[in-house]
């Protein structure tokens, strides 16, 4: 052992070093890097304003690792404290297809299944949703994402029960690399 705590296959958030981007990965190739920014939740204890970091990497095979940690935010913008954290995996199917793989250490696992509506924007919904019993109640869930001008832009709706969807967590993140 060296105390290296490099490991000896690494990601990468950019085409320019690491791994050779896979060719699988064009339809969500946008997606890659490292995105910091605000956004606005609603939930059982009411609305509130969010920070946020997510990270799409890659290793040089056909997925995106995703990463997720947002931060609960004042009105003024002190942070409180950590917030929904979630990871998982970007997975093109061949053409506009696209599976994402998401976790969150709620007791919540929600597998979407969808397509990019451009090359730079992308709608899922859920194809199966499992959930341990103390997990917040989820029967389907929407999301969408895109880059705007830049930004990357997405809006998440859930659903409990039959209840009709409702907007959960939107945000707009600016690329840090």
């Amino acid at each position: 052992m060296t105390g290296d705590t490099e490991l000896p296959v690494a990601d990468t958030v950019d085409v320019r070093s690491g791994p050779e981007v896979s060719e699988e990965l064009l339809a969500v190739l946008p997606l890659l890097g490292e995105w910091h920014g605000e956004g606005q939740a609603a939930g059982p204890a009411g609305d509130h304003r969010f920070g946020q970091w997510i990270r799409f990497s890659h290793d040089g095979r056909g997925f995106l690792a995703y990463d997720s940690r947002t931060w609960r935010l004042t009105d003024d913008g002190q942070v409180v404290g950590p917030a929904v954290r979630e990871a998982g995996f970007w997975r093109p199917r061949g053409g506009d297809d696209v599976e994402l793989l998401v976790t969150s250490p709620d007791g919540l696992v929600e597998l979407y299944v969808g397509r990019a509506r451009t090359t730079t924007s992308w709608e899922l919904s859920t194809d199966v949703l499992a959930r341990t019993p103390d997990a917040p109640e989820v029967s389907r869930a929407v999301r969408l994402y895109g880059i705007v001008e830049g930004a990357l832009m997405y809006a998440i709706d859930r659903a409990a029960g039959d209840e009709p969807l409702r907007p959960t967590m939107s945000a707009r993140l600016e690329r840090l690399r």
